[in-house]
């Protein structure tokens, strides 16, 4: 049985909180670079070194790469022999977001109630998803969700005669109708199937895989695939200022759905992506 003390989800939970927001992936890094070579317009491409002297800065002037830090969502994979020790798990990622954010002089944007909007004063709480496997594993995937991008985020139930083409004509009206908002070249991520909420999960996990590694199914990875180059050529462009980048990847998920509904979430994410996973 592997033991795991919560003072060391509390010390990763800080941890990752502050790196994410200071630095950005490798992988955007690289799709950066990749749409300066594949990006015509001018304005683009001033854009698209601009995001990368951002990044820059950020990293080696210890500095957070956007104002928002975000909302932490947490999604936890724990097998059913690891002993949480000391105490409660979900205390010890909220413990660890409170840390992260006060160290890290990150804003807080949490407020505790969402009409009453008083600020929470730490950041807290992130958003906590559990899921329960046989073995040994501990894992945090965790996101700092800023909310340019969330609130371009739509929900759509079709009918299941609207197939594929509908789900295509959701995801394009999402990207068309959010413009500038999310802070292009976005990230989207697409739940198909399930429930309402449950479409809405499996959206925000997408946007936690590694930058452009395909859906494993040959359909939806056709699927990413069009949906990228059919976003790229709506023409927004970097920031919204128009030209052919303005995805950096589309990631599409699927679970078993009722055979009356075929529920859709597009869910965007931000240039920056922030996002870390954590094994214990």
């Amino acid at each position: 049985m592997k033991r795991i003390h919560i003072d060391e989800i509390t010390l990763a939970v800080k941890n990752a909180c502050i790196d994410i927001n200071y630095q950005i992936d490798d992988r955007i890094m690289e799709a950066f670079k990749e749409g300066l070579v594949n990006e015509r317009s001018p304005i683009g491409i001033g854009i698209m070194n601009d995001l990368i002297q951002n990044a820059d800065l950020a990293k080696h002037k210890i500095a957070p790469i956007c104002q928002d830090t975000g909302m932490i969502v947490a999604f936890v994979t724990i097998g059913q022999s690891v002993l949480i020790e000391g105490g409660s798990c979900s205390e010890a990622i909220q413990a660890g977001i409170r840390a992260g954010y006060k160290e890290g002089f990150l804003r807080k944007s949490v407020v505790t109630d969402p009409l009453i909007r008083i600020n929470s004063g730490d950041n807290t709480p992130g958003i906590v998803y559990y899921d329960l496997v046989e073995g040994d594993a501990f894992e945090i995937e965790l996101a700092a969700k800023g909310f340019g991008s969330e609130n371009m985020s739509k929900s759509f139930m079709l009918k299941p005669s609207d197939g594929i083409e509908g789900v295509v004509d959701c995801v394009l009206e999402t990207v068309r109708s959010a413009g500038s908002n999310p802070c292009p070249p976005i990230i989207v991520g697409v739940g198909i199937g399930g429930t309402l909420d449950k479409a809405a999960q499996i959206a925000k996990r997408a946007l936690l895989r590694p930058l452009g590694d395909s859906n494993a199914l040959t359909h939806i990875s056709a699927l990413e695939k069009r949906l990228l180059r059919e976003i790229n050529a709506l023409g927004i462009g970097p920031q919204g200022l128009g030209g052919d980048t303005t995805a950096l990847a589309v990631h599409v998920e699927v679970f078993p759905t009722h055979i009356a509904g075929l529920p859709v979430v597009v869910n965007i994410n931000c240039h920056a992506s922030r996002h870390h996973k954590i094994t214990l």
